[in-house]
């Protein structure tokens, strides 16, 4: 039944240039696209839409990708050419160019028993590549390498009963972000990213924000405050990286 979306598709882009010249007023031409941006996939049915975090919901009715085992809530970074406005429900039908899917985590709980799976080994993370949008936390950096695709890295954002205290305190939720090298690094960098889902989070309107603690390679530990009066006009658009080699669980 899938196919039958791909069908559809094909068909829209048959009769694209007529719709648009019937609806010169959105702006948009074929040669039109947007920088890579952070989106959720949604499976409708058969078939599946973007929800981005800066344009909306977006449904494709052409693409550049090829065949996509599209999964709800994997976070993705997408490139599109927007076709036209409010189609058929959705805020924009757009032209897939590029989708690439990003490690997609939830966030967990952390206790002395289970600590040392975490690890808390030091990771390259550029000023400013920590974003928060859509829900989500968004983070890219530089990962040394492991050894073999059998030894991948463990990054993961948790949660600790010590943190729910501090947030009665001063308002913020307190996360942290935990890497495990396992002790396997080759000195080989390449980009990594990784986006975890702040849904499950019990914010209220009297939560300030985020804090996030880190043990950062070049700072050491370091604590970045995230406000949430702020935070979404902030969101930083992602950049156009590879993120093929990266090792990471």
């Amino acid at each position: 039944m899938k196919k039958l979306h791909w069908l559809f598709m094909a068909i829209c882009l048959a009769v694209m240039p007529a719709l648009q010249s019937c609806n010169d007023s959105d702006g948009y031409s074929i040669g039109d696209f947007t920088p890579p941006l952070w989106a959720t996939v949604r499976v409708t049915g058969n078939a599946f839409y973007l929800n981005c975090d800066t344009w909306g919901t977006l449904w494709p009715v052409n693409t550049d990708i090829g065949w996509y085992d599209a999964v709800d809530g994997q976070r993705v970074i997408t490139v599109f050419n927007p076709l036209w406005d409010n189609y058929e429900g959705y805020d924009h039908a757009v032209k897939l160019l590029r989708l690439q899917n990003v490690l997609t985590k939830e966030i967990e709980t952390i206790t002395p028993e289970n600590e040392e799976e975490f690890g808390n080994d030091p990771v390259w993370i550029y000023k400013g590549d920590i974003t928060i949008s859509g829900g989500y936390m968004n983070i890219f950096f530089m990962q040394n390498l492991p050894s073999s695709t059998e030894h991948k890295h463990r990054i993961s954002l948790v949660r600790s009963q010590e943190g729910d205290a501090l947030a009665a305190e001063d308002g913020y939720i307190h996360l942290e972000l935990r890497y495990n090298d396992y002790d396997d690094l080759t000195g080989r960098r390449s980009p990594g990213a990784v986006s975890y889902n702040l849904n499950g989070l019990d914010i209220t309107s009297e939560t300030k924000g985020i804090k996030l603690k880190l043990n950062s390679e070049e700072n050491g530990e370091v604590e970045v405050t995230f406000d949430l009066k702020t935070t979404e006009r902030n969101e930083k658009m992602t950049a156009d990286m590879d993120l093929s080699n990266m090792q990471l669980k």
